[in-house]
Formats: structure tokens, C-alpha cells, sequence
């Protein structure tokens, strides 16, 4: 089986190191989006796609666009491939390169298609208290995730589960399930299965506002939030130390705390050395937390330094 996988972050790595490895398949081509500068000191860095690609001797493609290079579907059209493969590549694929491979593209999504269509479905799967989810393999066409299903595997969400947790369990089973798919995809064992769009929903790229916590919600929303933000964009509120000034706060770690303080929504409470903070319905224990242009700080460090903040009013 001859396949070209288009892929760019961290996550994909482990669905391209299977196909790798497999000895059925012939990854002839890596596609990945070009070497951008990262950091505060803006050093170009490559994809870490490209990197792996390039430790197996695997030919890398990084077109700016698949729409506009005048080049790249002569250059993917001579792989002769079954199939293309797609893992969180990042940029819509045009229909002239995905009607290409013999076989057609197959796309992996970590949900459970329809829900969760788009660009962030494991963070709306915590957010929105979802009690599992899963991966899903289908056959790519021009919509948002719309194409048919090849198969599917579910995953528990614990009552704990951060994105970091639900990406290490999306590895565990999804790279097999890519795999063995393509293999009886390949062997016409599987017939496509349209989509209910009646169960469809969609979700979005998530930006630095969406951490910005609002104190009015419910103890569960903003804790569960907390959970599927961890890693981006974070959760955030606003300190006015001083009349006019306010310093952005970040929530690294919270949780419920065992009572409930009952004050207005936002307002901070040390307590027994403790942080807490109190929302619409119950109070949240502030564990870790960074104060904008300082280190993190467990929640007993930043109180020595800060106690003005008891009282305050969180916005």
C-alpha cells in the first residue's frame, strides 16, 4: 500500500511512526506546512512531522498553499498513491488534491463524527462534559469533517480528564484503528457509512478570549473549561491591584473547594492559606496560578507575596 501523509504538529506523530513501522505500508511522501519562526527569539523551527519524516528518509513536501503552488499536484501525482492521509494538517485540502490518490484521502478526527466537527474537538468534548468520545477515520471531502465513516473507537472521559490526558488516550487507540482501516479499506471490508447530520455539531479554533474566565457561570462550567484549556489558550482572569491597572491572572490549577463561601461572583478569599475564588454557584480552590510577568506559583507561595489580593474582585 503506497500512502502520502499530510500532517504538521506533535500529535501527528504517532499515526505517521505507525504507518512507518507497518510493513504493508509505503509512506512515499510526507506533505506538512512550511518551517515557521517560534518563540520570543523567533527562530525558525520545522514541523515535528518533518522531523520524524526526515529521520526515516521520507521525501517532505511543504507547499505555502495547496491552492496556489502550481507544482504540488504534479509532484504528489507521481507517488502514484492509494491513499492520502491526513492527521491535523492544518489547511483545507482543494478538491483538485484530493481527488489524486487511487483509494481517495482519509482523514483522522479525534471524535466522535458528527460531533465535534472542526478544528478543536477534544477540548469541546471536556468542556462541554461530554462522558466519552473517541476517533474517528473517514473518507475526506470539501466540507468541515462531512465526509463518510470508515470506523470508529470510543474513549471514557474520566472526571479528571485534561486535554494532555485525552491526546495521550486518542494515541493510544488511534494510530491502530488508522492503520488496520487502511488495510481493509484497501481490501474492500468496509463500506462507507454517511454521516446523521441531524447529530452534527460544530466546533471552532479556539483564541486567548475563550480562557478569559467569567466568575457568573456555574462551578462546573469554568472548572471544566479550566480542564480543556490547559494547554491553549489557558484559563485567565484579571487582577485590579491598583485603581486603572489591571494585571492578567492565569488559573494553572484549580478544583471545587469543600465549602462554599457564598460571596459575590470573582471575589478572592485567603483562607488557612489557601486561595479560593467564588462563581455563581460555589467557591474553587486556586491551586497554581502566574501573575502576568512573573513565575508560576503554588497558590501558599503567591499569597506571601500577595495578600492584598484577598477581597479583591476578579474580572
Amino acid at each position: 500500500m503506497k500512502i502520502v501523509f499530510f500532517g504538521t504538529p506533535e500529535f501527528s506523530t504517532p499515526f505517521l511512526r505507525e504507518l512507518i513501522l507497518d510493513p504493508e505500508i509505503e509512506v512515499c511522501a510526507v506533505v506538512t506546512q512550511p518551517d515557521k519562526p517560534v518563540g520570543r527569539g523567533g527562530e525558525i523551527a520545522s514541523p515535528p512531522v518533518k522531523l520524524l519524516a526526515q529521520d526515516a528518509l521520507i521525501p517532505v513536501l511543504q507547499p505555502t498553499s495547496l491552492k496556489t503552488d502550481t507544482h504540488i499536484e504534479e509532484e504528489l501525482n507521481a507517488y502514484h498513491a492509494d491513499f492520502f492521509v491526513v492527521v491535523a494538517y492544518g489547511k483545507m485540502i482543494p478538491k483538485n488534491v484530493l481527488d489524486l490518490p487511487a483509494r481517495g484521502c482519509i482523514n483522522v478526527h479525534p471524535s466522535l463524527l458528527p460531533l465535534h466537527r472542526g478544528s478543536s474537538p477534544m477540548q469541546w468534548a471536556i468542556a462541554e462534559g461530554d462522558p466519552s468520545t473517541g476517533v474517528a477515520i473517514m473518507l475526506l471531502d470539501e466540507g468541515m469533517d462531512t465526509g463518510p465513516l470508515l470506523a470508529t473507537d470510543h474513549i471514557t472521559l474520566d472526571a479528571d480528564e485534561t486535554y494532555s490526558s485525552l491526546v495521550k488516550k486518542v494515541h493510544v487507540v488511534g494510530p491502530q484503528l488508522l492503520a488496520s482501516t487502511l488495510k481493509r479499506y484497501l481490501a474492500d471490508e468496509i463500506l462507507p457509512l454517511p454521516q446523521d447530520e441531524s447529530k452534527a455539531t460544530l466546533t471552532r479554533l479556539l483564541d486567548k478570549e475563550d480562557g478569559h474566565v467569567n466568575w457568573s457561570q456555574v462551578l462546573e462550567v469554568i472548572e471544566r473549561k479550566s480542564r480543556a484549556y490547559s494547554e491553549w489558550p489557558g484559563t485567565w482572569t484579571c487582577w485590579e491591584r491598583k485603581p486603572g491597572v489591571c494585571l492578567r491572572l492565569k488559573l494553572l490549577s484549580l478544583r471545587p473547594a469543600d465549602f462554599n463561601a457564598d460571596l459575590p461572583p470573582g471575589t478572592a478569599l485567603i483562607r488557612d492559606g489557601h486561595l479560593y475564588v467564588d462563581c455563581q454557584d460555589g467557591t474553587l480552590e486556586l491551586l497554581q496560578v502566574q501573575l502576568e510577568g512573573k513565575p508560576k506559583m503554588n497558590a501558599d507561595a503567591f499569597i506571601q507575596g500577595y495578600r492584598d489580593i484577598d477581597g479583591s474582585v476578579l474580572i
